[in-house]
């Protein structure tokens, strides 16, 4: 972990009015939910144009209940680590406006942040498509038997749609437009474990660089959009984004 990256982080932090963070996929990693796209991933077990498209859902929504099955265990066991916990301390600290996030886990909430924006829906809600009642993860595990059927609305039978944002769905568009414009009124956008590649999400610090924003990247290895950033700290999430809020601290005469 370089220091140097640290305390210069820090300091954009406390030259800053207003913070934002956009987390992906990386970030929850330690917490022991692997990255989809990586080796061991979802998508080298389950073919995402089967098993993660709108239009495959539709068609055959057991062969997501049938993924949910191994999905939802390793969601539930997980557990907040250090970079979600620094993140709520730095919204405690009044100065990270709010959170987005890639993330279908919920562990920025458990951690204590309490505005956080997730682009591609949660996990832990679903609605029936029908009559569009509201369930919740235990009452979808209990009518799918814990995914070994498709879990249907009791009302009218008909399917319930977890609410994860697939493959071909557009995203929520209230989300997403206040995510653009919390994007365009910071001055400075923490990226921590996102690789950039998926859109529109990878569009969003370039709204920050167009008010002349700062952005921070925080990643185990290099990425192909590292040189869109003002700084790259390497290094675990875990490590690297709880000292930024020590250092900011420390800078900020916080202790």
């Amino acid at each position: 972990m370089d220091e140097e990256c640290i305390k210069r982080a820090a300091q954009m932090i406390l030259e800053s009015i207003q913070v934002v963070a956009l987390t992906g996929a990386g970030i929850s990693v330690e917490s022991g939910i692997p990255d989809f796209r990586s080796p061991g991933g979802l998508w080298t077990k389950y073919d995402p144009l089967l098993y993660g498209t709108y239009e495959g859902f539709v068609n055959h929504p057991e062969r997501f209940w049938e993924m949910a099955k191994e999905l939802n265990p390793t969601l539930e066991n997980a557990e907040p680590n250090p970079a979600h916990y620094a993140l709520a301390e730095l919204e405690r600290l009044g100065k990270l406006r709010a959170v987005i996030t890639q993330n279908i886990d919920h562990l920025h909430q458990r951690a204590g942040s309490t505005d956080v924006l997730e682009l591609h829906g949660t996990h832990r809600t679903g609605h029936c498509m029908a009559c569009k009642r509201v369930f919740t993860l235990e009452e979808m595990k209990e009518l799918s038997c814990d995914g070994d059927r498709v879990a249907c609305c009791p009302d009218d039978q008909a399917t319930i749609k977890p609410d994860v944002v697939f493959f071909g769905e557009p995203l929520d568009s209230r989300v997403l437009a206040r995510a653009a414009e919390l994007a365009s009124t910071s001055d400075v956008m923490l990226v921590v474990g996102c690789s950039l590649e998926v859109y529109p999400a990878a569009a969003l610090p370039e709204y920050t660089k167009r008010r002349r924003g700062k952005l921070i990247f925080v990643n185990t290895t290099a990425t192909n959009h590292d040189r869109q950033a003002d700084l790259v700290c390497l290094g675990k999430a875990g490590e690297v984004v709880p000292a930024i809020v020590s250092e900011y601290k420390k800078a900020a005469g916080l202790i």
